[in-house]
C-alpha cells in the first residue's frame, strides 16, 4: 500500500511528503522530480520544448510504475489525478491524501514561483491561480479518502495529522 498526495500546487505536497515517509519509513517519491530524471530536463524545459502533452504521457508511465511498488510516499503533480487512468492507477494500490489550502494561502506560497511553474505563465498569474484552482477542486475533492487543510499549519504539523488519520505511531 501507497500514501499518494495529491492536491493543487503549493499545498505543500512535497515537503510534506518527505517528511511523512521519513517518520513512517517509507520510500519517498516525487512525480515530478522523476518525470525531470526521465526526460533529462527540467518540467518548464519540457513544456516549452515538447509540450504539456509530453510531460504528461512521461507523468502517467511513472504513475502507473510507482503505482504497482508498494510502501511509498508518492507526492503528485497538481495535474496527476486529472487524468482518469492515473487516478486509476493510484486507486489500486494507495490511500489518496488531498492536501488543500485557502486560496489566499496558496496564491502566497507561490509568490515568485511563476517560471518554475509552467502552468503560470501565461497571462495573469493571480487569475490563473484562481482558474486552475476552480477547475481542479470538484476532481481533487471526488478522488480523496483523507482531506487534510494545511492553510495554517507547517508541513510538520500536517505529516503529524495524517499520521493521525492513519491510526500510526511515529
Amino acid at each position: 500500500m501507497n500514501l499518494a498526495l495529491v492536491g493543487f500546487m503549493g499545498v505543500g505536497k512535497t515537503e510534506v511528503g518527505r517528511i511523512l515517509a521519513e517518520r513512517l519509513g517509507l520510500t519517498f517519491i516525487d512525480l515530478d522530480s522523476e518525470v525531470e530524471r526521465l526526460a533529462g530536463k527540467p518540467i518548464p524545459s519540457i513544456f516549452e520544448e515538447d509540450g504539456e502533452p509530453v510531460f504528461r504521457m512521461l507523468e502517467k508511465r511513472l504513475t502507473r510504475e510507482f503505482s504497482a511498488l508498494d510502501g511509498q510516499v508518492i507526492s503528485c503533480g497538481g495535474g496527476t489525478i486529472l487524468d482518469p487512468d492515473n487516478l486509476r492507477s493510484l486507486r489500486m494500490n494507495s490511500l489518496i491524501i488531498l492536501l488543500t489550502a485557502r486560496l489566499d494561502s496558496i496564491i502566497e506560497r507561490l509568490r515568485g514561483e511563476g517560471d518554475s511553474r509552467p502552468l503560470l505563465r501565461a497571462g495573469d498569474k493571480l487569475e490563473r491561480i484562481r482558474a486552475l484552482y476552480l477547475q481542479r477542486m470538484d476532481i481533487y475533492q471526488a478522488s480523496a479518502d483523507i482531506t487534510i487543510d494545511t492553510s495554517d499549519m507547517t508541513p510538520e504539523q500536517v505529516a503529524t495529522e495524517i499520521i493521525r488519520h492513519l491510526g500510526a505511531d511515529t
